[in-house]
């Protein structure tokens, strides 16, 4: 098939290496504008962009799809198919109805599930047992659009937010060569999603990575997983900002408010929560590079008592 490929970050790139390395044509890759990055604000080109360039695809990077001239310019490339993943604009009706097998979509859930910007994150947040990958039908609602076809991904008991884009991107790639050749021979239908399940999986802020040390200890466990790599579970010691990246439940209370380092010894720091308690594994503290627990307190004494405090986000 004659393809346009729309999408932007690293989560979208295998699926533009799978259309290639499957035989279609991908005639041009559109993703989103360049922007400054990092302290120095150097601009950087998307994910997306460096690889079709690599590739040798044509790169287009419109501020507004839906811009009169370039609906014109997108249907004079009279594609078979358009597939879209994590691009980051929303699609007008107008270029929806350019290809005749239509605009797909690869959704990072189980749709009906997940809708939204974060299905990642949050199924590992919510303690979901298991996600995948939807291809769709696009159409001019947020996720809504008839379902293709869907693979199931189970979540390991200590899944992060990292490790599960990682395999869900893949799974992507997998899955859209599939869709398109079912789609070529006529083999697959859409399939309406219906409401039973859904739930918005909204956008990480980093206000939401800020621990409520009152949670239970399984779902703060679950937080800092899902918010791995970014923008991360932190809290607040002695004022200054402690990034914690791996921590284990201890069905144990200690009789102490919630945030109370319950237990500190040479190489553990065990922390009650608002039912059991955590144990910290690895952490990060502002302005040190991460560490594990043995490590951070060979340069940093951390009394028993000492409350770890919620901090508003900058």
């Amino acid at each position: 098939m004659r393809i346009v490929f729309m999408g932007t970050p690293d989560f979208s790139v295998p699926a533009l290496e799978a259309l290639v390395k499957g035989g279609h044509e991908v005639i041009a890759a559109v993703t989103q504008p360049d922007k400054p990055k990092g302290r120095g604000k150097a601009v950087q080109m998307t994910p997306v962009k460096e690889k079709a360039l690599e590739l040798g695809i044509p790169v287009y990077q419109p501020s507004r799809v839906r811009d009169p001239e370039f609906v014109e310019f997108f249907r004079s490339l009279n594609p078979d198919a358009v597939v879209v993943v994590a691009f980051g604009q929303i699609l007008p009706k107008a270029i929806l109805d350019i290809p005749r097998y239509g605009c797909i979509n690869i959704h990072a859930s189980l749709l009906p599930k997940y809708r939204g910007a974060a299905p990642i994150q949050w199924a590992v947040i919510d303690g979901e047992k298991e996600t995948g990958i939807t291809t769709m039908y696009m159409n001019e609602g947020l996720d809504t659009g008839d379902m293709l076809e869907r693979t199931v991904i189970p979540l390991d008991e200590k899944e992060t937010g990292g490790s599960l884009h990682d395999k869900l991107s893949a799974a992507g790639g997998r899955l859209i060569l599939s869709t398109l050749k079912g789609l070529e021979e006529g083999t697959l239908k859409g399939i309406p999603q219906g409401d039973g399940e859904t739930c918005y999986a909204k956008m990480l802020k980093k206000s939401l990575g800020d621990i409520d040390w009152s949670m239970d200890a399984e779902a703060i466990e679950r937080l800092i997983r899902g918010l791995n790599p970014w923008p991360s579970a932190y809290t607040c010691l002695n004022g200054k900002t402690l990034k914690i990246w791996e921590a284990d439940v201890q069905n144990r209370d200690y009789g102490v408010a919630p945030g109370t380092i319950a237990e500190a010894g040479k190489d553990e720091l065990v922390v009650q929560t608002g039912k059991g308690s955590l144990i910290l594994r690895s952490v990060q503290l502002e302005g040190k590079k991460r560490m594990d627990i043995p490590a951070f307190l060979r340069g940093y004494s951390v009394d028993e008592g000492t409350r770890l405090e919620r901090r508003t986000a900058e």
